[in-house]
């Protein structure tokens, strides 16, 4: 057999290919961005959840009211955009119950909710993670509020929980 050859050997003749070494996941994969200025240009996103406000972008060429906040408008491709704060209410659209298949650096957190919430006053549905219950506490049309997740490292982002004038839409069982 020729060097480099795999081996044909059934009694073991031939050496096992080399083990792979063990990578690391790339940084990458988190699902949670670099927030500082020098990382992204929408910084101002996270450094407002930092302070309490729950911010966006609007164009100015075609007012459009863009979520999550970006850079250039994706309907008109204009660069021209200023920052507007969002109501930090709405109502719950629709949701569903992550139980298992969690993206990475989720897996713990298994299981949770998530859904799309109606932003009050804006026309607009923003998807969110929700927190203060499980599925069962949660209804079509319940009023939500922003609520600021801080990691451990100091990154934020925002999820929505029962605001307190909430009431249950659906008895109980």
């Amino acid at each position: 057999m020729t060097s480099g050859a795999l081996s044909a050997d059934k009694h073991g003749g031939g050496a096992p290919p080399p083990r792979k070494p063990h990578i690391e996941l790339p940084f990458l994969l988190d699902f949670v961005p670099l927030q500082d200025e020098g990382s992204t240009q929408v910084s101002r996103f996270f450094s407002a959840l930092k302070e309490g406000r729950f911010e966006t972008t609007r164009c100015t060429a075609c007012d459009t009211l863009l979520f999550q906040p970006r850079t250039t408008c994706p309907e008109c491709m204009s660069t021209e955009l200023r920052w507007e704060e969002l109501p930090q209410s709405g109502r719950i659209y629709a949701f569903s119950a992550m139980l298992m298949g969690a993206p990475i650096g989720m897996e713990k957190d298994l299981p949770f909710v998530l859904g799309l919430i109606d932003l009050d006053g804006v026309g607009l549905r923003i998807f969110s993670r929700f927190e203060g219950g499980s599925y069962e506490d949660f209804a079509i049309g319940q009023r939500m509020r922003l609520r600021v997740h801080t990691f451990p490292d100091g990154r934020v982002t925002y999820r929505f929980a029962p605001a307190a004038d909430t009431f249950p839409l659906q008895a109980k069982a």
